[in-house]
């Protein structure tokens, strides 16, 4: 005797067992993938203790990228980078492995490669000052450090060895009036000490050379509404010794000025446990 065909609705059922994901369901205990930054970055199939994830939308912080990359306040796109860093949880709460980092030297003529603004085939351009984010992960005493510049097509964020090597490129000037130094300041420090009343993008007759972003300018914690000159002066004169700069850069409020043959030193030598 012929058994008696499934109805409609146990087909539905069974369907709906075997491709949850095509009903609006997931499998029991399946949790929606979450975004990480390095999913388009060189970090793609890296291990998961080298990544923090974000639990937020899809692309959320690429979008928020798009947007704030327009403004040409390079400073202030980095102080709120930081802030979405430590927001999304990409960064660890309070920042305290982010390092804002300011690039100029004496002339305030900086050289660097693949940025954005550049004509050049190798998006050469010289800078009077540039702003990025370096994040200093640790991972069982291995560096897992990003560079995260807003300026820049190289991938976002991008190793720190091969930024130095693709963007800043040691070695280039020598001791030319164009090397580079490199202001490096704590990012829960920065965040309390910045402030910007954005003259330096005022003419001389007081008329902005260009449009100003829509929020309020940024002041410090303590009432300071102008300190950008602060972080941008420096001078070869203003680098210490390394063990003077590892360990005066958790509290100096204008962090320590490192030459760009040190860099890479004086980041490998920052504890995996930052204060």
């Amino acid at each position: 005797m012929p058994s008696t065909p499934p109805s409609l609705h146990t087909i539905r059922r069974r369907r709906r067992a075997l491709h949850p994901r095509l009903h609006g369901r997931r499998p029991s205990g399946c949790r929606r993938r979450p975004f990480s930054p390095y999913s388009f970055s060189p970090f793609r199939g890296a291990e998961p203790s080298t990544c923090r994830c974000l639990l937020v939308h899809p692309h959320a912080l690429l979008l928020w990228v798009l947007v704030v990359s327009k403004s040409r306040e390079n400073e202030e796109n980095i102080y709120m980078l930081c802030k979405e860093l430590i927001r999304t949880g990409v960064a660890d709460p309070g920042g305290t492995d982010l390092y804002v980092v300011f690039i100029s030297n004496e002339g305030k003529q900086v050289p660097l490669w693949h940025q954005k603004a550049s004509h050049s085939d190798d998006g050469f351009i010289c800078w009077d000052y540039h702003v990025i984010c370096i994040q200093s992960r640790r991972n069982k005493g291995e560096a897992f450090d990003l560079v995260w510049d807003l300026d820049s097509n190289l991938p976002f964020p991008s190793p720190f060895l091969q930024y130095i090597s693709n963007a800043i490129r040691p070695l280039s000037f020598g001791d030319s009036r164009y090397r580079r130094l490199f202001r490096v300041v704590h990012a829960p420090m920065f965040l309390r000490s910045f402030a910007s009343d954005r003259s330096h993008m005022k003419d001389a007759t007081g008329n902005w050379m260009q449009l100003p972003p829509k929020y309020e300018p940024i002041v410090a914690e303590d009432g300071t509404t102008n300190n950008l000159n602060e972080y941008i002066a420096m001078s070869m004169d203003d680098v210490l010794d390394l063990e003077s700069m590892v360990n005066g850069v958790y509290f100096k409020k204008y962090g320590v000025v490192v030459n760009e043959m040190v860099l890479p030193t004086f980041f490998s030598r920052l504890p995996g446990q930052h204060p």
